[in-house]
């Protein structure tokens, strides 16, 4: 059924989750539904059952976290939400619960196992329905960057550099100059997060996919050294938020996406009311690797907490960094939304507060940092790099737009 791509003798659980992990939270959660159960040996010799929930759309939640329920009587019928989509984020988080009582660690950004005077960092992730529109507009060569960026974003939270790559590419029946497009997507990845495609895995299984489409999956390690860990234990209010752009809408929210396109009657081939870019372009932009411009941020200092705005937006991404009691104040106006958000929440008719929790909104990283910190990273981050004064940290928790 399946075929190794490359040579190697390592054993990795891509669903490594490390109940010990700084990022521990009795209140943490993941959504939605890709369950992996793996009964693994660590390298202290020790048995543990390790669990990662992964989404399918939207990035992963505390259970703990506010979720938004109140629709208008006119907005339930005209206004689409993430659930009408099919994402339901209760029935995650109901999974979830039930997991927590088992493993109570998961939870972080990454999951971090214990090696001698560093943490091994691991993440696990796909890019969701984004597959279909690559599927329609037959743009594929770019997917693999995507890939990439949804697991190596996830585990720099920490401070870990990324060390290898590895893919998982199912299809029904194996069209390998298409394969070798996606694959070459993936190598272009891995060097912009200077890191190793380690191996890979591919499988062949006629009538489980339909012809012509594919599924992928990845799952990334990097280290960080114990005492250069960023867990976000010292965040206080006071403290700035300094939001990186995305290049658009990245890998997360689709399925609320696609159900947009389907209901506006445009074709991906139209054009964007701003721009020469079709809709199909836009949507299909590669998520932005952040590796390298924050790996060098953290290297000059005062960085507390690192929040990957996925799937939950600005609304249950950031808070999962800070301390109980504190949370966030985002300045509204202090960046400038892509073109392409505009659109979809125009074209669906949704509201404010679940386009905050369902997309990036044009921010893909958030740092939290101390003042001093904040002004060099402002001045030193311009052009394809920039950066943003977004916000600031508050007593008080969830987040308030002003």
């Amino acid at each position: 059924m399946a075929t190794m791509r490359f040579s190697t003798n390592l054993e990795f659980n891509g669903c490594l989750t490390n109940l010990n992990s700084p990022y521990s939270q009795p209140n943490s959660s993941l959504t939605k539904p890709f369950l992996c159960v793996q009964a693994s040996k660590g390298l202290s010799g020790n048995e543990s059952i390790q669990f990662s929930v992964k989404p399918r759309g939207f990035g992963r939640m505390g259970v703990g976290s506010s979720l938004p329920k109140r629709i208008s009587r006119v907005e339930a019928k005209e206004g689409l939400t993430y659930k009408d989509a099919g994402v339901d984020i209760d029935a995650g988080t109901e999974l979830v619960r039930r997991i927590a009582k088992m493993a109570p660690g998961i939870g972080g950004f990454g999951g971090l196992f214990p090696l001698g005077d560093s943490y091994l960092v691991a993440g696990t992730d796909g890019v969701g329905t984004k597959l279909k529109l690559a599927f329609e507009t037959g743009i594929h060569d770019t997917i693999g960057i995507d890939l990439v960026a949804m697991s190596v974003n996830d585990i720099i939270t920490s401070g870990a550099k990324p060390l290898f790559f590895l893919d998982y590419f199912a299809t029904s029946r194996l069209d390998v100059d298409l394969a070798e497009k996606v694959i070459k997507g993936i190598v272009t990845g891995c060097q912009q997060s200077d890191c190793v495609l380690l191996g890979g895995e591919t499988a062949e299984m006629p009538d489980f996919y339909a012809n012509g489409e594919y599924d992928l999956s990845g799952f990334a390690v990097g280290v960080v050294k114990k005492d250069s860990v960023i867990d976000g234990k010292n965040i206080v209010a006071g403290d700035l938020l300094i939001g990186l752009p995305s290049s658009g809408v990245h890998s997360n929210g689709f399925s609320l996406v696609r159900r947009v396109i389907e209901r506006s009657g445009l074709s991906l081939k139209n054009k964007l009311p701003v721009g020469d870019v079709t809709l199909g372009e836009a949507l299909m932009a590669p998520t932005v690797i952040y590796v390298k411009q924050v790996l060098d941020i953290i290297s000059k200092g005062g960085v507390k907490g690192i929040a990957h705005i996925t799937g939950g937006g600005f609304t249950d991404n950031i808070p999962r960094v800070f301390p109980d009691g504190l949370g966030a104040v985002i300045y509204k106006n202090s960046w400038e939304i892509p073109t392409v958000f505009n659109w979809i929440q125009e074209a669906g008719k949704i509201e404010d507060e679940e386009m905050r929790r369902t997309f990036n909104m044009g921010i893909g990283m958030v740092l939290v940092v101390n003042q001093e910190a904040s002004q060099r990273i402002l001045n030193d981050n311009h052009g394809s790099q920039s950066a943003y004064l977004i916000g600031e940290v508050a007593e008080g928790e969830g987040v308030r737009f002003l």
